[in-house]
């Protein structure tokens, strides 16, 4: 009987980016996996979190709580940014409730990015993705630096058929989104995606691959006011192109 894991889809994807969604079940029904989506899931109460709304954070921390401890398997997650606030941010949240807390810790132990689940837990790096072309990468700060992910979806793109991959210049400098910051500071936010989008055009690359799809949002929506050519997808988009 194939192994079980569940979907948290995150709100941006859900929203926004179904389609990177659809991408990450089908790589994972292709190595076998049963895919199983918690229909009463939410927002995981990041932004909220992040903007040190803690009291309105916990009612959604608490809700995803609950939802998955109804579910069996690991749960695996297209976002650095919802990964980390499940392994790290609630931690925090629940830190001073020993109850909460025991129940957040569990979540936690289960829960992965989905480039880390298939290079660390599966051995996965080669899953029959071609990609004829350049790509370069750009690690989202959460990924890189809340969960230490960087080796994981550089291995996966490596095996890529037919893929050219190109380094990107100053490649661990945030592209300006970060959440709730794009939206409090938006001179900075403007100034590092300027930053980006340059650097991304160095590499000559027709396509920048992300991980987190608040980066992905940023990047396009500024390469698109900008009338730029280049593409931004999502880890999962790649690897399920063959």
């Amino acid at each position: 009987m194939p192994a079980t894991v569940q979907l948290f889809i995150t709100c941006l994807i859900d929203s926004f980016f179904p389609h990177i969604g659809e991408a990450m079940v089908s790589v994972l029904n292709r190595l076998g996996l049963t895919v199983e989506f918690p229909a009463a899931q939410t927002c995981c109460g990041q932004p909220a979190f992040n903007a040190g709304l803690r009291s309105e954070a916990r009612p959604l921390a608490e809700h995803t709580l609950r939802v998955f401890e109804r579910t069996v398997g690991p749960v695996i997650i297209p976002s650095g940014s919802c990964t980390t606030m499940i392994r790290h941010g609630y931690l925090d949240l629940f830190a001073d409730d020993p109850a909460w807390l025991e129940r957040a810790r569990a979540l936690a132990a289960r829960t992965y990015e989905f480039s880390e689940y298939l290079v660390d837990v599966l051995g996965v790096t080669d899953v029959g993705a071609r990609w004829p072309g350049k790509l370069t990468y750009h690690p989202s700060c959460h990924l890189l630096r809340g969960l230490g992910v960087d080796r994981q979806p550089r291995a996966l793109l490596a095996g890529v058929r037919q893929a050219e991959i190109v380094e990107l210049p100053a490649r661990e400098e945030c592209c300006g989104f970060g959440g709730v910051f794009s939206v409090e500071h938006p001179e900075l936010s403007a100034e590092f995606l300027t930053r980006k989008i340059a650097n991304l055009e160095k590499t000559a690359a027709p396509t920048l691959v992300v991980a987190d799809s608040g980066c992905l949002m940023h990047i396009q929506g500024g390469l698109s006011r900008q009338g730029k050519p280049q593409q931004v997808v999502h880890l999962a988009e790649v690897l399920n192109h063959r």
